[in-house]
């Protein structure tokens, strides 16, 4: 039986961020970043659980302003005409933290752990949360992980217009509607028919909605995210082994966004997996789990 901490609140970087650990603890660490909007057990318990079987100390954590870390305040939500004003003009957008600070989260959060440098596995924002940890914070990391990520480099392709639908829905108003528009999001992320998935997305909006939705805490998260620009240029200096993960059909950060990524760090690998949307489906976790851990494991025999 693997060992198991179940969540626990973490004082680092000025704020709480709450965590849990999968696997033994003399194991290699492997921190999980989840995206926007999205608390830490979007990393399924089972995907977590087929990790540290893997060897690893698989550590997920809520980023700021969602689930149980500390919520923050101010800043208003983001009007698809200001997105796309961005976008195509921009013009900075206001925002109360940037992505360099979630990354002080998370270096912050190994500090309290006790950890000297670990495998980061980030997914979505998680993905340019970790790529910022490598850029600023390089001896912290020994592997880095980006999956269906971006650069920040305004010329990839926006997102679908089904896609920026979903991103820019007003949250919803009950509990109801919550796990409709829940449904609804995966199926349009996921791209295609995924039954297995599908029959679990009453339970996991369930899960979601009992810890608690903060949609402020979203809008400042993407808010985050534009303002902090593109790392593509900075992305030159990593030298941390890395892999990038991207589907084929991804409908929110487009394709173009990993292989951009790919590109624009020094000898990082690029596995494209064909079917994959924006989301991680469980008739691929075999081969997203093989490749982390190929890769993360493969590192540390390199370091060794």
């Amino acid at each position: 039986m693997l060992a198991h901490q179940p969540p626990q609140i973490a004082r680092a970087n000025g704020i709480d961020i709450c965590y849990e650990i999968f696997g033994d603890p003399s194991a290699e660490p492997l921190l999980l970043i989840m995206g926007l909007g999205a608390q830490m057990i979007h990393w399924e318990d089972d995907f977590c659980r087929q990790l540290a079987a893997r060897g690893f100390r698989v550590i997920r954590f809520d980023n700021r302003d969602i689930g149980k870390s500390s919520h923050f305040s101010g800043g208003k939500r983001l009007t698809a005409f200001e997105l796309l004003r961005q976008r195509f003009l921009k013009i900075p957008v206001a925002s109360s933290y940037k992505v360099i600070d979630m990354a002080k989260d998370t270096v912050g959060l190994m500090d309290v752990l006790g950890i000297k440098s670990a495998h980061l596995v980030g997914a979505s924002m998680g993905g340019m949360i970790a790529q910022e940890v490598a850029i600023a914070f390089p001896q912290r990391v020994r592997s880095l992980t980006s999956i269906m990520s971006t650069t920040g480099n305004p010329k990839i392709p926006p997102p679908t217009r089904e896609a920026t639908a979903v991103l820019m829905a007003p949250p919803p108003r009950t509990k109801e509607e919550y796990f409709e528009r829940f449904a609804k999001t995966w199926k349009v992320l996921r791209v295609g028919s995924f039954p297995e998935d599908e029959a679990l997305d009453p339970a996991r909006a369930a899960r979601t909605w009992e810890r608690g939705l903060n949609p402020a805490g979203v809008a400042r998260q993407l808010r985050a995210v534009l303002a902090s620009g593109s790392r593509k240029q900075r992305l030159a200096q990593v030298k941390v082994p890395t892999l990038v993960i991207h589907g084929t059909v991804d409908p929110l950060v487009r394709p173009e966004g990993g292989k951009d990524t790919a590109a624009s760090i020094p000898g990082a690998k690029l596995l494209m997996i064909e079917g994959m949307g924006h989301a991680l489906p469980i008739p691929m976790w075999p081969q997203i789990i093989d490749a982390i851990d190929k890769h993360a494991h493969g590192a540390a025999a390199k370091a060794a």
